[in-house]
């Protein structure tokens, strides 16, 4: 009999999950499964597809020392994108997410091809160095079978809907997020969370608003 040991039964423990949504927020949800809650980080391009009462997502389960972390994805390239960047040296879960929710799939596919290291550096938290290894390590051959079309709304929602849908999800009405998109549109940012974090201070503060 093979014996596993507690990482890999880990690894394996966890690869998906359906159950009903209790919590949900850009980065993070805590999903119902027979009783038992489970939270789950994510990116906001999944946290806009999870609309449903019931909903299933791919899970890659990370061990730290002395906790379990899961990461959901609502298709099966995002996650496969997500387990590349971890193999890229000195990337992380936390920063393979980051770098999963600073650009669309469609657009951070092109510009890991392009090795377009200006578009990545506008991902939160990503500085020239981590940009060069990204490209360098994650360069057209390695993406080269990756479908960016595949995952349909992730590379095609416009950058205003995906706005939309999350300040939809925290409570705002249309009318409300109608007046605080042109401000958004105004300021050179490309990362959904900082978009998501501006369209905030505008819509509690009318006028305050203004990145740095």
């Amino acid at each position: 009999m093979v014996k596993l040991s507690f990482r890999e039964c880990g690894e394996r423990m966890i690869a998906h999950l359906r159950g009903k949504i209790i919590h949900k927020s850009p980065s993070l949800s805590i999903i119902d499964c027979n009783g038992v809650g489970y939270e789950v980080l994510h990116t906001p391009f999944t946290s806009e597809k999870l609309r449903a009462e019931v909903v299933s997502l791919h899970i890659h389960t990370h061990i730290r020392e002395d906790a379990l972390q899961l990461f959901g994805f609502a298709d099966v390239e995002e996650k496969r994108m997500f387990r590349d960047l971890l193999r890229v040296s000195s990337v992380g879960p936390k920063l393979a997410l980051t770098v999963l929710s600073g650009l669309p799939y469609g657009e951070l596919i092109e510009a890991l091809r392009s090795r377009d290291l200006t578009r990545l550096q506008k991902i939160p938290g990503i500085g020239k160095k981590t940009a060069e290894r990204l490209s360098l390590e994650l360069g057209d051959k390695q993406l080269a079978d990756y479908p960016v079309e595949a995952i349909g709304p992730m590379g095609a929602v416009s950058r205003d809907g995906e706005l939309e849908s999350v300040l939809l999800n925290l409570g705002y009405q249309k009318s409300e997020i109608q007046k605080v998109l042109s401000k958004v549109r105004s300021e050179s940012i490309v990362g959904l969370e900082e978009k998501v974090k501006l369209a905030l201070r505008e819509l509690t503060n009318p006028g305050s608003a203004r990145m740095n």
